[in-house]
């Protein structure tokens, strides 16, 4: 089976080049990137890279169903702009999707930190007892899948989580010992203890059926 790579993105011009490159050298036939309107360079750089480029309304679930709306191959990937895949990667999903229905991959993270290496250890054994992967571990799944079930949820945030949830819920979900390299710029930022707490009271309210909106907008503040 053969491989797309869909990028969301928005004003990614520093990173967009290495997730398309990484996505071509792990094995993809096709790389789109869903833009969001973008008013940096993020464009330009992901079309030099050899991606197709789409433009999008601002929400990421939308961005990447309308990349997968418009894909060619039977297997998609869902990376992240600041991402990347590693050598072998895509071959080792549409594999991994001949005996599973939904998949991501290892992580770790591309800033050297003592703090994010045991940030990385705890999202990896997180996912192998939940068996559940978040958007920056790049989910697959196989297109006719995806399109059955009708995709992301349109939601401002934590749409990765619910399909995670979701197919975990419908059949078998595989983690790939292979790493992708992500960047830790958020824990960086804000803290890897706030941040971490942070997502966690977010999953917590959203299984507790908190409005999503509101959500959204404390999580961002």
């Amino acid at each position: 089976m053969s491989v797309s790579v869909i990028i969301p993105a928005l004003n990614e011009q520093d990173w967009i080049a290495g997730a398309v490159e990484s996505a071509f050298a792990s094995g993809a036939a096709e790389v789109i990137v869903a833009d969001a309107g973008s008013d940096d360079r993020t464009t330009r750089h992901a079309t030099a890279a050899g991606a197709r480029v789409l433009l999008t309304d601002r929400l990421r679930a939308k961005q990447s169903n309308l990349g997968a709306e418009t894909s060619s191959h039977e297997v998609l990937i869902f990376l992240h702009a600041d991402t990347r895949l590693p050598a072998g990667a895509a071959d080792a999903a549409a594999h991994a999707l001949e005996d599973a229905d939904f998949g991501g991959f290892r992580i770790r993270f591309l800033e050297p930190s003592r703090e994010l290496a045991f940030a990385a250890a705890a999202i990896n054994l997180r996912t192998r007892l939940t068996r559940c992967p978040w958007g920056d571990q790049a989910q697959f799944i196989r297109r006719e899948t995806f399109l059955e079930i009708g995709g992301f949820k349109e939601m401002p945030l934590m749409e990765d989580y619910e399909l995670a949830i979701r197919m975990k819920r419908r059949g078998l979900t595989t983690i790939l010992p292979m790493t992708v390299t992500t960047s830790g710029r958020r824990f960086l930022r804000k803290g890897l203890v706030r941040t971490a707490a942070r997502n966690w009271r977010t999953v917590i309210a959203y299984r507790m059926g908190a409005d999503i909106d509101e959500l959204a907008r404390s999580y961002r503040r």
